[in-house]
């Protein structure tokens, strides 16, 4: 009987506690490899939608601040189109990114972007999903980034049908994907673990 040899398999490795420098390395003071960091800037003064900022922080099971993570966003623009080669449905708006990245700042944990609201994009079965922002979490501790997503308060009819936000089995849970809203300001703290640990979703 021939004998398998079945592989052996890699060792993972968390992110940390050096992933600044590999992806905001003049956040760490080390210059000369990018002007500025990719990801720092999504909008301009042509971009089109409602402006508003997106800050918060992120918290460990003991309820501490991670004050050395990385967040990157994407979303679809004011029109629910993506700035992506594939996508098929129209043109995005060639001044929005659609995708920001940001570290949090060590002393007190904060990460912020300046974007748009974006617009409603349809799920694979052709139902609209409410406005959302898709966000990554790496960080010291993490050994595969985190996807969760962010929804907007004032859009209760349309959080209330998103196809996503419907599958969530403790409806209690759900509040951990709203952002609190004060004008052009949206505040959204992402749990990792513990008793309000935020939904993340298996992408």
């Amino acid at each position: 009987m021939q004998e398998l040899g079945y592989l052996k398999e890699t060792p993972s490795q968390t992110a940390g506690p050096y992933v600044h420098i590999g992806l905001t390395p003049n956040f760490c003071d080390i210059t000369g490899v990018y002007d500025t960091d990719l990801g720092t800037q999504m909008v301009n003064d042509k971009t089109l939608g409602e402006r508003i900022t997106v800050s918060g922080r992120i918290f460990d099971g003991a309820g501490a601040l991670v004050r050395d993570a990385v967040i990157e966003i994407w979303q679809a623009d004011s029109t629910g189109l993506y700035n992506s080669p594939s996508e098929m449905r129209g043109t995005a708006d060639p001044n929005f990114t659609g995708w920001g990245r940001c570290p949090t700042r060590a002393e007190d944990g904060v990460y912020s972007f300046e974007t748009i609201k974006p617009g409603k994009v349809p799920f694979k079965d052709g139902r609209k999903m409410a406005p959302h922002i898709t966000f990554w979490i790496v960080a010291r501790g993490i050994n595969i980034g985190l996807h969760t997503r962010m929804y907007f308060p004032e859009e209760q009819e349309a959080n209330a049908a998103d196809p996503i936000l419907s599958r969530i089995e403790h409806r209690e849970r759900v509040a951990t994907l709203i952002a609190t809203r004060e004008g052009a300001k949206l505040s959204f703290d992402i749990y990792l673990q513990g008793p309000k640990e935020t939904v993340f979703l298996d992408i």
